[in-house]
């Protein structure tokens, strides 16, 4: 197979791949799923190819992304991502909360989003400030 990419669409495609294998493996400890880190590592050797040598390093055996790619941005894009996903989904086991205490049906569609709208827009204004836990 031949790709053709512009270098900027090439870089791109890396940033993809890094936050793709980040999501995929980062919480796998020593389970990870391998043929992930070697197509990254496939897409970072031609790094090395394409004088792009700032973003690849040879480590352990393989090239991988290098500190300097990573310390480039690209982990505040993926924290970005999990302050989002973080906010929605505990906007959304709070309403479902809600509706069980309330003894309103899960399915309920119409009520949930409402619910879930609520929890957001205070997220949204105050973050987790007005959010406390009972653990009695």
């Amino acid at each position: 197979m031949k790709l053709e990419l512009t270098d900027r669409q090439f870089r791109l495609l890396l940033d993809m791949a890094y936050i793709g294998n980040w999501v995929l493996n980062s919480t796998r400890g020593e389970d990870r799923i391998v043929e992930y880190d070697e197509v990254e590592s496939r897409l970072f050797f031609e790094c090395v190819r394409n004088g792009m040598d700032s973003l690849a390093e040879f480590r352990d055996g393989t090239v991988q992304p290098s500190r300097a790619f990573a310390a480039g941005g690209i982990h505040e894009a993926i924290m970005d991502y999990e302050d989002a996903v973080f906010f929605d989904i505990l906007a959304e086991a709070l309403a479902r909360r809600d509706m069980q205490a309330e003894g309103v049906s899960q399915d309920d569609m119409t009520a949930l989003e409402e619910r879930m709208n609520e929890y957001t827009e205070e997220f949204e204004r105050n973050g987790m400030d007005h959010l406390s836990v009972d653990l009695s």
